[in-house]
């Protein structure tokens, strides 16, 4: 059960999640250059790509959170900025996260290497029907840490992504069972600099500058070394 923060009418109100499920989307964008981009940066680092996007990557119930910090295996890992929808019987919640995966691992398989980091979440959350409006207007950006620099990783309009619906859709024509209970990572933006950076922070925003308001994830990343060899 994650435990959010309902922003709404200028309000904050207790809102909670019980994770069933976890979907990682990939490859999802609405301008497929801006897909193929993405998709060379990948192959540039000697990753597995799929032959045919976008794709859907199951993930563990239990392997997402809000918490500041995380503990990662080794040091070649790193986030990447997505816009997250938590599925309820009755609304659909918005968040902004992060689909943490391992580098090393990713460059023998996708699917296991985010299955050795938790996804990370924000800790406050939007109601989507108040987000339809100027959805499209929404920014999505991160940052990266590595070194004590921070560098503007990755920025762009939701416009840029398949909408909320398209995206729903794609994981009921794809799974089985009530959708209730999953949240669904929508895949993520082309690096501005075209390259990984595997840092100790990761932060992503999403931000309404119509609505004045905005949803940030922000973690530490913490490699295991406290056991001697």
């Amino acid at each position: 059960m994650l435990e959010l923060i309902l922003q709404r009418d200028g309000k904050r109100e207790p809102a909670g999640f019980e994770v069933r499920r976890i979907v990682n989307a990939g490859f999802t964008g609405r301008d497929q250059a801006a897909v193929q981009r993405h998709i060379k940066e990948l192959k540039a680092h000697g990753v597995p790509c799929p032959e045919q996007t976008p794709v859907l990557y199951p993930k563990l119930a239990r392997l997402i959170t809000t918490a500041a910090g995380i503990d990662v295996v080794g040091s070649g890992t790193s986030g990447e900025g997505e816009f997250v929808l938590l599925v309820e019987p009755n609304r659909i919640l918005v968040a902004a996260g992060s689909d943490h995966t391992d580098r090393d691992l990713e460059k023998t398989t996708i699917e296991k290497s985010k299955l050795v980091c938790p996804n990370v979440l924000s800790p406050e959350v939007w109601d989507l029907a108040d987000a339809r409006a100027g959805w499209d207007d929404l920014v999505l950006r991160s940052y990266a840490t590595a070194g004590g620099k921070r560098t503007l990783y990755q920025e762009g309009r939701l416009a840029e992504m398949m909408t909320p619906d398209d995206l729903i859709t794609l994981v009921r024509e794809r799974t089985d069972g009530d959708l209730a209970g999953t949240a669904i990572y929508s895949g993520t933006l082309a690096l501005l600099g075209g390259e990984l950076i595997c840092g100790e922070r990761f932060e992503v925003e999403l931000s309404d500058k119509r609505r004045g308001r905005l949803l940030r994830c922000d973690y530490r990343v913490t490699p295991l070394a406290w056991m001697r060899g």
